[in-house]
């Protein structure tokens, strides 16, 4: 994954990207293209790549076979952020970006590496839209194909590259194709901009 270029939009950077052991054989996150069409077809051979390994895995899950499918062994330092669960985390406020911003500044103080994913529709219901708009554009978040469910995405790309999941989604309609995923979903709150992660299961110190 590129490297990013600080915790907040506009602060300078305070440290490198950290080193990432997915398997080779997963897709990666494109990074920042220099144009508008490069960012546009990167992201899609990201999307098509995931999307592709995914459908092979559902095709095994429909047959019964599902844990028979081969699958990149666990990355502990691969975090992937369900961007619009997290926006939304605020109750009775408009998403935040300083939500998303907050649980990726708090994965990397953990010595992680953050993915953040969201769905097309989040760019209209974001607090702080031009900000966003450029987090968009820097491959800071990446964002599903318009009329898509990121929440597939988002368990795709954690099957596929070994990743864990903060969310506080349970995945209802989904989770079942992805039983090896779902024991790496990390809970989490947002107190006065203070963040608490705990996996399920066992707690993090």
């Amino acid at each position: 994954m590129a490297a990013q270029d600080s915790g907040r939009p506009g602060e300078d950077a305070r440290g490198g990207k950290a080193p990432s052991r997915a398997s080779s054989s997963a897709p990666r996150p494109p990074g920042p293209a220099k144009g508008a069409a490069e960012r546009a077809a990167a992201q899609d051979a990201f999307n098509n790549g995931a999307a592709k390994r995914a459908a092979t895995n559902d095709a095994a899950t429909d047959r019964g076979g599902a844990n028979d499918a081969e699958h990149p062994p666990v990355d502990e330092r691969l975090v992937l952020i369900d961007g619009s669960n997290v926006a939304h985390s605020s109750e009775g406020e408009k998403a935040r970006l300083a939500n998303i911003i907050l649980i990726e500044e708090k994965i990397r103080e953990d010595g992680m590496e953050p993915i953040i994913v969201a769905d097309a529709a989040l760019r209209h219901q974001i607090d702080r839209r031009g900000d966003y708009e450029k987090l968009v554009d820097a491959g800071r978040i990446k964002q599903a194909p318009a009329g898509t469910d990121a929440d597939y995405f988002i368990l795709s790309f954690a099957r596929e590259l070994g990743a864990s999941i903060v969310s506080n989604d349970r995945y209802r309609d989904r989770i079942a194709r992805y039983p090896e995923v779902e024991e790496r979903i990390i809970r989490y709150m947002i107190v006065a901009d203070e963040v608490v992660l705990e996996r399920r299961g066992r707690r993090r110190d």
